[in-house]
């Protein structure tokens, strides 16, 4: 993972960001890497994904991925309220967004003992120190 310097107010901080991305190829030559199904097939499979998902989270509700975490639709209300429980409408709503908890496992303690899509070690690399 990259970091930078950052400069918030007379503070400084560390800020993340992305070296690149990762195509939709590059995860089905992965996942056919590591499987038994090829890479067409599993980018097929990648490729509805989006359109599944939304048809499913289109009903009310949400889906879980085991292993990777659960997607669900947030409706956004903006602008003015009404004054009364009567007036409240879904015309209120001006936009839909996708939210997403990765999966993760408690202990016998109710601690959050493992996230996944959350590596445990990550090597933090100042971005300008990299050539």
């Amino acid at each position: 993972m990259f970091y930078k310097k950052q400069k918030q107010g007379d503070k400084w901080f560390p800020r993340s960001f992305t070296a690149g991305t990762f195509c939709t190829e590059d995860v089905a030559r992965r996942l056919s890497q590591i499987s038994t199904v090829s890479k067409a097939d599993t980018y097929a499979v990648l490729l509805a994904l989006g359109d599944v998902l939304g048809d499913m989270m289109e009903t009310g509700n949400s889906v879980k991925l085991d292993g990777l975490g659960t997607f669900y639709l947030v409706g956004k209300a903006n602008g003015q309220g009404v004054d009364t429980p009567e007036e409240v409408s879904p015309e209120q709503f001006k936009k839909v967004t996708v939210a997403f908890i990765p999966e993760y496992r408690r202990s016998h303690n109710r601690q959050v003992t493992k996230k996944t899509l959350v590596p445990k070690d990550i090597e933090w690399i100042e971005m300008d120190t990299v050539k």
